[in-house]
C-alpha cells in the first residue's frame, strides 16, 4: 500500500518550477519516509530514476565522485551502466539518499545542475551538523524542504477518510461545535493517531490488522535505531545523547515539563550536555521547545536556550519509549489513551502531539515560565507561545476535566498590548468562552 504525502504536492511544484534551475534536499528524521517518497515521486513522475544509497554505495561509485566528476559525459555514462540504467535529457532523476554520509556527492551538486541533463533530488538526516558540512561548500542551487511523520490528516488518508479535516476545517473556521457524537468519533481516530503515532512503517503495520502490539515492535526498532545512529554519529559524547534520549518520558511526565538535567547527575550542567540536546534536535528526533522569556520583545530575541523542553517528535514514538524496558503488555498508556481513561500521563501525550503538530506546522516553539516564590501572584507556566502576524498567541493544553486557566489568565493581564488569539486545546468540543477558544487538540492543526 502507498501512503499518501502531503510533500508530493511540493515536489510536483518544485519540478514544475525549477525545470532543473535546482537540486531538491529533503531533511527528515531516519525512517520518516524520505527515501520512499523519493522512489515513489520518480517512479511517477520521470522516464527513468538511479537511486544512490550513500550510507552503503559501493567503494565503485564513491570513487566516481571523487576522482571521474571534471568529465561529465563520461560520468553520467558510467553511472547509467554500474545501475543498468538509461538516463534521458531533461527526463530522469538522480537521488543522492543520505547524502549527508558522503558530502562530497552534495557539493558537486552546484556543477550537475548548471549541466542542466536531469534533476536531483537528496535525502539526509543531520544534514545541518558542522561535521557533516565543514569540508564543503553549501550549494546555493539547492532547496531544502523538511519531511516530518505523517500527520493527522495524512493518518486519516491512510484509513480511507478524506471527509472528516474539510468538515474539522469548517466548524474551526467558524468556530462552531461539531457535536457530541461527531467530536467522539473523531477523538476516537485521533487517540489511535497518537498510539500509532505517524512513522510510516508503523502506520502500515496499523493498516494490517489494527494490532497495536505488531505496532509497538515496530516502533521500538526505530527507537533502537536511533540508539544505534547516537553510537555511530554522536562518538566522543553518545552517553550524554543516551542519558538525555532517555530522560525525555520521564522529564514531560512532571508538571511543568521542563528538562532538569539534575535528574541525569546532581553535577550535570547545561554546557557540557548542550551538544547532546542539539545533536537530537538537528536528528529531528525531538521538538525542542524554548523559554521566551520577554514575549514584549519577540519571541527569538528573548529565548534563553539553557532552560528547554524536549517534546519526541513522534508522539507514538514517545508512547513506546515510555514503557522502553517493559514489555507491550504492560504498557498501560495504550489502554488509557483508546478508552479515555488517561490521568497522570495526559498531559505528558497531549502535550507533545501539540508540540509534533506546532512543529509541523512551520512554528518555532516557545514556551513561557516566570517563577516568583516570593510573589505567587506572579508565577506563570504557559505551554506555547505561536504568533500570529504581530501578535503573540498563548495555548494552554489541557485534560478534558480542567477547572481553571490562572496562568493564562495573568498572562494575558500582563501582555495585553501584544496579545492575539488565546487558546485552550484539550479534549472537548468547540467553545468560546471569556475571550478565550476552546478547541479540540485535533484542530491544533489549524493554528
Amino acid at each position: 500500500m502507498e501512503l499518501r504525502r502531503k510533500l508530493y504536492d511540493r515536489l510536483l511544484e518544485w519540478k514544475r518550477k525549477s525545470n532543473g534551475s535546482t537540486a531538491l534536499l529533503i531533511d527528515g528524521a531516519r525512517r520518516v519516509g524520505k527515501s520512499w517518497l523519493c522512489k515513489q515521486f520518480a517512479e511517477h513522475e520521470y522516464r527513468s530514476h538511479i537511486l544512490i544509497d550513500f550510507g552503503n554505495a559501493p567503494e565503485e561509485i564513491l570513487d566516481l565522485f571523487l576522482h571521474e566528476s571534471s568529465n561529465l559525459d563520461l560520468f553520467f555514462a558510467k553511472l547509467s551502466v554500474y545501475y543498468s540504467t538509461p538516463l534521458h535529457r531533461r527526463e530522469s532523476v538522480i537521488i543522492f539518499d543520505e547524502v549527508q554520509q558522503f558530502p562530497r556527492a552534495r557539493q558537486l551538486i552546484k556543477y550537475f545542475v548548471a549541466d542542466g541533463r536531469y534533476d536531483y533530488l537528496e535525502t539526509g538526516s543531520l544534514i545541518r551538523l558542522k561535521k557533516n558540512v565543514q569540508d564543503i561548500i553549501i550549494p546555493s542551487e539547492e532547496e531544502h524542504v523538511e519531511l516530518f511523520p505523517l500527520d493527522f490528516e495524512e493518518f486519516l488518508w491512510a484509513l480511507g477518510d478524506e471527509v472528516t479535516v474539510p468538515l474539522i476545517r469548517s466548524c474551526f473556521e467558524s468556530r462552531t461545535a461539531l457535536g457530541q457524537a461527531l467530536h467522539r468519533k473523531i477523538m476516537n481516530d485521533f487517540r489511535q493517531y497518537m498510539l500509532v503515532g505517524g512513522m510510516p512503517q508503523a502506520v502500515l503495520e496499523y493498516l494490517k490488522e489494527r494490532n497495536f502490539e505488531a505496532v509497538d515492535v515496530v516502533k521500538r526498532r526505530i527507537l533502537q535505531l536511533y540508539r544505534d545512529d547516537a553510537s555511530k554519529f554522536a562518538a566522543g559524547y553518545e552517553d550524554k545523547v543516551f542519558a538525555v534520549f532517555d530522560g525525555i518520558p520521564g522529564q514531560l511526565s512532571t508538571k511543568e515539563k521542563k528538562y532538569k538535567l539534575s535528574s541525569i547527575t546532581k553535577s550535570a550542567r547545561f554546557r557540557s550536555y548542550e551538544d547532546s540536546f542539539i545533536w537530537l534536535n538537528e536528528a529531528m528526533i525531538v521538538n525542542t521547545c524554548f523559554n521566551a522569556t520577554d514575549p514584549n520583545v519577540g519571541l527569538a530575541l528573548s529565548t534563553d536556550h539553557a532552560t528547554q523542553k524536549c517534546y519526541m517528535s513522534d508522539t507514538g514514538l514517545l508512547v513506546a519509549q515510555t514503557f522502553m524496558d517493559r514489555p507491550f503488555i504492560e504498557n498501560d498508556l495504550y489502554k488509557a489513551i483508546l478508552f479515555d481513561k488517561l490521568d497522570i500521563n495526559e498531559g505528558m501525550i497531549l502535550e507533545n502531539v501539540v508540540a509534533q503538530i506546532l512543529r509541523r506546522n512551520g512554528h518555532k516553539l516557545y514556551f513561557y515560565s516566570r517563577n516568583d516564590k516570593e510573589h505567587r501572584e506572579n508565577h506563570m507556566e504557559i505551554d506555547f507561545l505561536i504568533t500570529e502576524g504581530k501578535k503573540v498567541c498563548p495555548i494552554e493544553v489541557k485534560s478534558g476535566n480542567y477547572r481553571g486557566h490562572s496562568s493564562l489568565d495573568k498572562f494575558r493581564t500582563k501582555f495585553s498590548s501584544k496579545l492575539g488569539n488565546s487558546y485552550i486545546l484539550y479534549t472537548k468540543d468547540v467553545m468560546v468562552k471569556d475571550g478565550i477558544i476552546h478547541l479540540p487538540v485535533y484542530m491544533t492543526m489549524f493554528l
